[in-house]
C-alpha cells in the first residue's frame, strides 16, 4: 500500500481529482486531495488572511501530518509543481516519489512568475493590482471536451494574488535527489509550462511520461494518469 497526496493546480480545488482517487482506492492505495487555502471548498479564506506560497505549502505539509503519512508519492499538478516543491524541502525523507503533473519545476529563488512570457507576467500582475486576484483561466486552454469545459468552469475560482511573484528558496539537492516523474501532457501542450518540458529533458534523473491529452488529465484522460501513476508506487 502506497500513500498518494494530490495537490491541484491554479484555480482548481480538491474536486479536480474525482476522477483519479476512487481508482487508486481500488488499487489499495490511500489517496488523499489537497484544498489549498483560498480555493475550491476553501474560498472563503481569500481575503479572510494574507495567502502566500508559504500558506500553500503549509496546508499540504498539515495533511501530511494528519495523516501521519510517510514513504508517500506527492503529485502537484501546474501551479503545485511550486508547492511541492516546497513540502519536499521541509518533509523529503518520507516522500518515496515526486510527480510533477504537467507542473511548474522551479529553480532556488524562482516565483511561479519567473517563467512566463513577459506578456502574461504583465497581463497577470495588473489584474492582481486591480482585483488582487487572479481569475480563472478559460478551461478552453486545458483542451477538455464540452462538458468538462462546463464542469471545471463552473467550478474554478480565483486564484489568490500573493502567490503569484512569491519565491521559493529551496535546496535543489535535497528536493531533487528524490525519484522524480514529470508527467508531460502535450495535446494540447500548454504553453506556460514550456520552460518546464524543456527543463526535465535537459537535466539528469528525470523520468518523463508523456501522455496525449490537454492539461487537466486528471479530468480528461484520468485511465491514463491512475496507470502512470501506479507505476511509481
Amino acid at each position: 500500500m502506497t500513500d498518494f497526496v494530490l495537490v491541484h493546480g491554479a484555480w482548481h480545488g480538491a474536486w479536480c481529482w474525482k476522477r483519479v482517487l476512487p481508482p487508486l482506492w481500488r488499487a489499495g492505495h490511500r489517496a488523499f486531495a489537497v484544498s489549498l487555502s483560498g480555493v475550491g471548498e476553501r474560498r472563503h479564506l481569500l481575503g479572510a488572511m494574507p495567502i502566500t506560497l508559504a500558506t500553500h505549502v503549509a496546508d499540504v505539509v498539515e495533511v501530511i501530518e494528519a495523516e501521519e503519512s510517510s514513504d508517500f508519492v506527492l503529485v502537484g499538478h501546474s501551479y503545485a509543481g511550486m508547492v511541492i516543491t516546497g513540502v519536499a524541502d521541509r518533509l523529503a525523507e518520507r516522500i518515496r516519489h515526486l510527480v510533477y503533473l504537467d507542473a511548474v519545476v522551479p529553480q532556488p529563488g524562482e516565483c511561479w512568475s519567473s517563467r512566463h512570457s513577459e506578456e502574461t507576467r504583465q497581463a497577470r500582475r495588473e489584474a492582481i493590482a486591480r482585483l488582487g486576484v487572479l481569475p480563472p483561466a478559460d478551461p478552453a486552454v486545458f483542451g477538455l471536451a464540452p462538458e468538462d469545459h462546463a464542469w471545471v468552469a463552473r467550478r474554478q475560482t480565483p486564484q489568490p494574488g500573493g502567490v503569484y511573484d512569491d519565491p521559493l528558496h529551496f535546496d535543489p539537492a535535497r528536493v531533487f535527489g528524490r525519484p522524480k516523474t514529470f508527467i508531460d501532457c502535450r495535446d494540447p501542450a500548454l504553453p506556460t509550462i514550456d520552460v518546464a518540458r524543456r527543463r526535465v529533458r535537459e537535466e539528469p534523473g528525470w523520468r518523463v511520461v508523456t501522455l496525449d491529452t490537454g492539461h487537466d488529465a486528471m479530468i480528461s484522460a484520468p485511465d491514463d494518469l491512475v496507470h502512470a501513476l501506479l507505476e511509481v508506487a
